[in-house]
């Protein structure tokens, strides 16, 4: 699952990427013209996995990962007919989520580029942004639209007739300011649509970037729109942690009152946002997180782990992690009678611990 980092120029999207992913990326780069992203995996921060691998004593632990994509900065000139370039189009195109970094942070080394920094205003500015882009692919789509349907063959017209008026509803939507995501959609409507990369279908984390001085009152902003979450995170300070050892981190935090790093918050979130969940399998050999989307089958969840036991599923022995912790071990589990056994049609769960049984 690949997360693409947007935001306006300074606003410390680069430091944020840093932080996210402990990387050394040139914070500067962008600013010279650098179009090229930045890329890096991300662990996702799991307490669960820390447990069972006490319990298992495995040779490895694995958990699941996210991709985050620090592109070139936005520059606001869509209003103006300037758009956004078509590599960062592509970057942005073919990414699953955004996260937005916002700056609320005040620094005089690090000139606003309207020179003043205003947290709701730059939130609008990339908003718009986004907007233009996708009512620009309607619009051309609309075009074609229009002069296609009347030469078409009866059989063919229902169709492109339905997808003309999702696209003007579409329209209507993102001139009124209200994104795609927010816009109620059927299975088929959002199956049609799924071509077009639409930046404002993608759900949405918003990143608040503050400063030092905003760690114990930072500003707030409320999303109204579905598929959006707001983090406030602190990205020079975030950043620095994320180069120090474990112990100087801690002694760091504590320094500045800070009980968890943000960017633990901001990983999850953006897992979350994605409709993205985790069960487990647990064993001497590895215990491990699996990704998978929310209210997939067993069957289809075996697959995640390798497409033979898709194939030969024939059930799957499952205990939920909380089920697991209390028992204390595997054997006293199925003693209690919490571990169960589940076919293909079960909804897996999130913490699920799962063994696929299987005829391959």
């Amino acid at each position: 699952m690949k997360i693409a980092i947007i935001g306006l120029a300074n606003s410390g999207k680069t430091t944020v990427f840093n932080a996210l992913t402990r990387g050394t990326a040139e914070t500067t780069a962008y600013s010279s013209g650098q179009l090229e992203p930045n890329l890096a995996m991300v662990k996702v921060p799991d307490a669960r996995l820390e447990v069972l691998s006490q319990m298992f004593k495995p040779k490895k632990t694995t958990y699941a990962d996210v991709q985050y994509v620090d592109v070139a900065g936005i520059s606001g000139g869509g209003r103006h007919g300037a758009g956004l370039p078509p590599a960062l189009l592509n970057y942005i195109g073919s990414a699953d989520a955004l996260l937005h970094v916002a700056r609320a942070f005040t620094d005089a080394n690090v000139p606003h580029p309207d020179g003043t920094v205003d947290l709701v205003r730059d939130i609008q500015t990339v908003d718009l942004e986004l907007a233009f882009a996708d009512l620009a692919i309607i619009e051309r789509r609309l075009t074609r639209l229009t002069a296609e349907i009347p030469k078409m063959p009866a059989k063919d017209k229902d169709a492109r007739i339905a997808e003309r008026e999702v696209l003007l509803r579409l329209q209507t939507a993102l001139e009124a300011e209200t994104p795609i995501r927010a816009v109620t959609l059927s299975e088929d409507e959002e199956r049609s649509l799924r071509g077009y990369q639409f930046l404002t279908a993608k759900p949405l984390l918003l990143v608040l970037n503050i400063g030092e001085s905003q760690l114990a009152t930072p500003p707030t902003f409320t999303y109204p729109h579905a598929k959006s979450a707001v983090v406030p995170l602190a990205g020079k300070i975030e950043a620095e942690l994320a180069q120090l050892a474990d112990a100087d981190a801690r002694s760091f935090m504590d320094d500045l009152g800070i009980s968890r790093p943000a960017r633990e918050l901001v990983i999850q979130r953006s897992y979350d946002l994605m409709g993205l969940i985790s069960f487990l399998t647990a064993g001497a050999d590895e215990v491990r997180a699996w990704t998978i989307r929310r209210n997939t089958p067993a069957v289809e969840a075996a697959g995640a782990i390798h497409s033979d036991l898709q194939r030969g599923f024939i059930r799957a022995e499952i205990v939920a992690y909380d089920d697991l912790i209390k028992a204390g071990s595997m054997n006293e589990a199925k003693k209690l009678g919490t571990v169960r056994m589940e076919g293909k049609t079960y909804i897996v769960q999130d913490g699920d611990i799962c063994n696929i049984l299987h005829n391959t």
